[in-house]
Protein backbone atom coordinates (compact mmCIF):
# COMPACT_ATOMS: atom_id res chain seq x y z
CA UNK A 1 0.00 0.00 0.00
CA UNK A 2 1.09 3.66 -0.75
CA UNK A 3 1.34 5.86 1.61
CA UNK A 4 1.12 9.36 0.89
CA UNK A 5 2.37 12.38 2.99
CA UNK A 6 -0.67 15.24 3.75
CA UNK A 7 1.32 18.28 4.01
CA UNK A 8 -2.10 19.97 5.50
CA UNK A 9 -2.80 17.02 7.96
CA UNK A 10 0.88 16.17 8.73
CA UNK A 11 0.54 12.62 8.49
CA UNK A 12 0.95 10.13 6.52
CA UNK A 13 -2.42 7.99 5.50
CA UNK A 14 -2.92 5.19 2.64
CA UNK A 15 -3.52 6.09 -0.68
CA UNK A 16 -7.28 5.02 -0.64
CA UNK A 17 -8.24 8.53 1.09
CA UNK A 18 -6.44 10.78 -1.57
CA UNK A 19 -7.50 11.49 -5.50
CA UNK A 20 -5.36 12.46 -8.35
CA UNK A 21 -5.99 15.56 -9.94
CA UNK A 22 -3.55 15.62 -12.62
CA UNK A 23 -0.53 17.47 -13.63
CA UNK A 24 0.71 20.55 -11.09
CA UNK A 25 1.91 23.93 -12.11
CA UNK A 26 0.04 24.57 -14.79
CA UNK A 27 -1.02 28.10 -15.87
CA UNK A 28 -4.26 28.75 -17.22
CA UNK A 29 -3.91 31.26 -20.15
CA UNK A 30 -5.79 34.47 -19.83
CA UNK A 31 -9.12 34.31 -21.08
CA UNK A 32 -9.43 37.83 -23.20
CA UNK A 33 -6.10 36.83 -25.09
CA UNK A 34 -5.58 33.30 -25.45
CA UNK A 35 -5.79 31.75 -28.84
CA UNK A 36 -7.51 28.24 -29.76
CA UNK A 37 -4.16 26.91 -29.77
CA UNK A 38 -3.49 28.15 -26.55
CA UNK A 39 -6.52 26.72 -25.24
CA UNK A 40 -5.82 23.54 -26.70
CA UNK A 41 -2.62 23.01 -25.17
CA UNK A 42 -3.77 24.09 -21.86
CA UNK A 43 -7.15 21.93 -21.68
CA UNK A 44 -5.60 18.48 -23.52
CA UNK A 45 -1.88 18.35 -23.60
CA UNK A 46 -0.15 17.11 -20.59
CA UNK A 47 3.77 15.76 -19.77
CA UNK A 48 3.81 11.89 -19.54
CA UNK A 49 7.10 11.43 -18.19
CA UNK A 50 9.41 8.38 -17.33
CA UNK A 51 10.71 9.70 -14.39
CA UNK A 52 9.70 11.89 -11.19
CA UNK A 53 6.20 14.30 -11.99
CA UNK A 54 4.74 16.70 -10.64
CA UNK A 55 1.08 16.13 -9.78
CA UNK A 56 -1.60 17.24 -8.04
CA UNK A 57 -3.36 15.55 -5.14
CA UNK A 58 -6.38 15.57 -2.77
CA UNK A 59 -6.99 14.48 0.59
CA UNK A 60 -10.51 13.68 -0.13
CA UNK A 61 -11.11 11.71 2.78
CA UNK A 62 -9.15 13.83 4.98
CA UNK A 63 -8.90 17.87 5.21
CA UNK A 64 -10.32 18.00 1.91
CA UNK A 65 -7.20 20.31 0.54
CA UNK A 66 -5.33 19.85 -2.39
CA UNK A 67 -1.46 19.78 -2.85
CA UNK A 68 1.39 18.74 -4.56
CA UNK A 69 3.24 15.74 -4.79
CA UNK A 70 6.98 14.91 -6.64
CA UNK A 71 5.93 11.13 -7.36
CA UNK A 72 8.51 8.59 -9.57
CA UNK A 73 6.47 7.66 -12.36
CA UNK A 74 8.49 4.17 -12.95
CA UNK A 75 8.80 3.20 -9.31
CA UNK A 76 6.14 5.06 -7.59
CA UNK A 77 7.95 6.55 -5.08
CA UNK A 78 6.92 9.71 -3.78
CA UNK A 79 9.90 12.04 -2.87
CA UNK A 80 8.13 14.99 -1.58
CA UNK A 81 4.19 16.63 -1.15
CA UNK A 82 4.10 19.86 -0.93
CA UNK A 83 1.13 22.44 -0.19
CA UNK A 84 -0.44 24.42 -3.08
CA UNK A 85 1.52 27.68 -3.86
CA UNK A 86 4.56 26.45 -3.03
CA UNK A 87 8.06 26.15 -5.39
CA UNK A 88 8.44 22.67 -6.28
CA UNK A 89 11.23 21.00 -4.35
CA UNK A 90 14.66 20.76 -6.48
CA UNK A 91 14.40 16.97 -7.34
CA UNK A 92 18.11 16.78 -6.35
CA UNK A 93 17.65 17.60 -2.77
CA UNK A 94 15.10 14.81 -2.05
Amino acid sequence: MLLIHCPYCEMDRPEIEFRYAGEAHLVRPPADKASDEDWSEFLYFRANPKGLHAERWRHASGCGRYFNCLRDTVTDKIAATYKAGEKRPDAAAT
